[in-house]
C-alpha cells in the first residue's frame, strides 16, 4: 500500500473566512487554477453544502460527499455518514488513484478532520472578509509553514503549504 496522506485545500481570508451564503465570497482565478491542478485525479471529500454549492461532481477525481442526512443522494459522487467512513473508504482507493486524498471543505468538515491530515494548501488573501464559514486556525505546535509564494493580482494573496510538525507520531 502506497503513502497514504490526507490533505486540507482551502482559500481563506485573514479572518478565516471560507464561505459566504453557500459561495465563495472571492474569484481569484489563479486560486482556482490551482485548485483544479491540485486535486486532479485524486479523490476529494467534502461535506453535502460544499456539493450543492459546486452543484456537480468535480471531473477526474473520485468525490466523496459526507452528510448526516439520512438517504441523501449525490449523483457521481459516493455518500458517507461521519468523515471517518469517508477517509476510511477513500484509503481502499488509493490503488486506482494518488494516494494523497483532499478534503475540500467546508466548514465543518475541515475543523473534524484538522487533527487528521499531514499537509494544509492555504491560499490565504490578505482582506477581512464578511462571510458565515470559517476555517479553523492552525495551531503552530501543530503544522509549520513548508513553502510561501506571494501574489498582488487581483487582490493580494499568497500560496501557503503547513506541514504536520509529527506526521507519524501518535496516529
Amino acid at each position: 500500500m502506497s503513502n497514504i496522506s490526507f490533505s486540507h485545500i482551502v482559500a481563506a481570508s485573514s479572518n478565516h473566512v471560507i464561505g459566504a451564503d453557500g459561495g465563495l465570497p472571492w474569484d481569484i482565478p489563479e486560486d482556482m487554477k490551482f485548485f483544479r491542478s491540485t486535486t486532479a485525479g485524486k479523490i476529494i471529500i467534502m461535506g453535502r453544502k460544499t456539493f450543492e454549492s459546486v452543484g456537480h461532481p468535480l471531473p477526474k477525481r473520485l468525490n466523496l460527499v459526507v452528510t448526516r442526512q439520512k438517504d441523501y443522494i449525490a449523483e457521481g459522487a459516493i455518500v458517507f455518514s461521519t468523515i471517518e467512513e469517508a477517509m476510511n473508504f477513500a484509503k481502499t482507493k488509493v490503488d486506482d488513484y494518488d494516494p494523497e486524498i483532499f478534503i475540500i471543505g467546508g466548514g465543518e468538515i475541515y475543523k473534524q478532520s484538522l487533527p487528521l491530515v499531514d499537509t494544509v494548501y492555504l491560499t490565504r488573501i490578505h482582506q477581512d472578509i464578511k462571510g458565515d464559514t470559517l476555517y479553523p486556525q492552525l495551531d503552530p505546535a501543530q503544522f509549520e509553514l513548508s513553502h510561501q509564494e506571494d501574489r498582488t493580482e487581483p487582490v493580494p494573496f499568497s500560496f501557503l503549504t503547513y506541514k504536520k510538525v509529527s506526521s507519524r507520531s501518535g496516529r
